[in-house]
């Protein structure tokens, strides 16, 4: 269990306050390591561990989070136990518990508890616990592993590999956790991945959203897997749905991308104009929660290279806090136009520079950019090809060096 020091940072300034700590993402993405993680730290800071009461709202054996007032006598049974002091509450995938946020919101208003809550749907903050908390509540968005924890925990196994290796292995692989705690061959692990899907699509999407055509569902996601990082337009989807003789409606196509979004399975991507700073209302792009769910659905990372290197580049950028839109600048696109506070960087995206046509075509999009603000080309290429004030770098160098 590697210490996910970039979320930890994120919570650290709220533990032992009033504010409930809301950690979401994809299933299985590391939320519920994360709530260890936590109460470790806790512990090391002087807190018992008998304060603590930990749930996972998804166990079939557990009688306290089966319903609501079970879950509350838990609550009191510990509050009364630890007398005038502060109890600390771990709720794994509370929304399983129907009515969660009633039970959530009198235990933040009536007692000295520091409470953290984990979920795999983002409506859980857009809906009712936004409505019950608001401002009394801070999100921490979280993502499979990166290729620094990918790293990091490898060569805490003592895992022999090299840098370009383990690279490798990442990009087919992708970031959830479970994959580099355990040898796994290649199909076990496309299987366990696989399974991760299913239950994605058939519980935090189609149940949630009384979704009846699952298959037509499931044959969507798929066409957004294989078209990762490409423009994304309803009407030619539903041209192609036609073809194949499936009829369906662009209303129906945007509401079942926001059900994947919510679900933390997609991310739709929206263009910017960089020189009038206006988002562009179409040609949005998707990307994948991890890259690993193409390899494993539709295969062929290693062949279409480009799409899965701007897929771990878009969610580096999230990990670290960039706010990330698609540029466009005179005819030119940039992949990503990323922002943080007063920061902003461009980035380029690329397997190879192997042409003086592509690096025309990759330099030359960011040097119609009349800023000075930084500019970035990665790709795989091993020789340092900055030029012109824009610096390129090897995709692993800059997935290790980019900033916290």
């Amino acid at each position: 269990m590697i210490s996910r020091e970039l979320y930890m940072k994120k919570v650290r300034p709220f533990m032992n306050t009033p504010l409930v700590k809301v950690f979401t993402g994809i299933r299985r993405c590391g939320k519920s390591v994360m709530l260890e993680l936590v109460q470790a730290e806790l512990q090391q800071q002087g807190v018992h561990h008998a304060r603590m009461l930990a749930l996972n709202f998804e166990s079939g054996v557990d009688e306290r989070v089966r319903t609501l007032d079970a879950a509350r006598r838990a609550v009191q049974d510990l509050a009364r136990e630890s007398g005038n002091q502060r109890i600390y509450l771990f709720f794994d995938e509370i929304q399983e518990l129907a009515g969660w946020e009633t039970l959530i919101n009198s235990l933040a208003v009536d007692m000295d508890a520091d409470i953290y809550l984990t979920g795999s749907n983002a409506h859980m903050l857009s809906g009712e616990l936004a409505t019950y908390l608001a401002g009394r509540y801070i999100e921490v968005k979280m993502y499979p592993f990166s290729f620094a924890e990918v790293m990091a925990l490898l060569a805490e196994r003592n895992v022999p590999i090299s840098p370009e290796q383990a690279f490798t292995l990442y990009l087919t692989r992708g970031g959830l956790p479970f994959l580099y705690n355990y040898e796994l061959s290649d199909a076990d692990a496309k299987q366990y991945i696989s399974d991760i899907f299913d239950s994605t699509i058939l519980k935090d999407i189609a149940q949630r959203n009384g979704v009846r055509d699952i298959a037509l569902l499931r044959h969507l996601v798929i066409y957004f897997i294989a078209n990762t990082g490409n423009t994304f337009s309803a009407s030619t989807l539903v041209r192609y749905l036609k073809n194949q003789r499936r009829s369906v409606s662009t209303e129906t196509i945007y509401n079942y991308i926001e059900y994947c979004r919510l679900a933390c399975l997609l991310h739709l991507v929206q263009r910017q104009d960089l020189a009038g700073k206006a988002l562009l209302a179409t040609q949005e792009k998707i990307y994948l929660a991890d890259h690993g769910f193409r390899e494993a659905l539709y295969g062929n990372n290693q062949r279409d290279i480009n799409q899965v290197l701007e897929n771990i580049v878009y969610l580096e950028l999230l990990r670290r806090g960039y706010t990330v839109t698609v540029g466009k600048v005179k005819n030119a696109e940039v992949d990503f136009c990323a922002s943080r506070g007063a920061e902003i960087m461009y980035v380029q995206v690329c397997y190879l520079l192997a042409s003086d046509e592509t690096m025309k075509r990759e330099f030359g999009a960011l040097e119609t950019i009349d800023d000075n603000y930084p500019k970035y080309v990665v790709s795989l290429d091993e020789i340092n090809r900055s030029q012109n004030g824009i610096l390129h770098q090897n995709i692993r160098d800059f997935l290790l060096d980019l900033p916290l």
